[in-house]
């Protein structure tokens, strides 16, 4: 699970990644309200199929300039 908060309404995007840097998800892409976020990884690709355990990265980026990158671990 992902949360965060928005100060004002904006575009969002979050994105997973593998160690290699290849996105391997798209979460989120869409205009948000401002206030608390919550956003679930079911650990599967764009396809719908299950990735591997390991080290993946999320990075969001909002249209206020704001953008980050935070390591994660998937176990199964």
């Amino acid at each position: 699970t992902i949360a965060f908060d928005l100060s004002k309404p904006a575009d969002v995007s979050i994105g997973i990644y593998d160690v290699s840097g290849r996105l391997v998800k798209t979460l989120v892409s869409e205009k948000m309200a401002a206030g608390s976020h919550e956003v679930n990884w079911n650990g599967t690709n764009n396809a719908g199929t299950g990735v591997p355990s390991g080290m993946y990265f999320y990075r969001m980026i909002t249209s206020e300039g704001f953008a980050a990158t935070r390591k994660m671990i998937l176990l199964r």
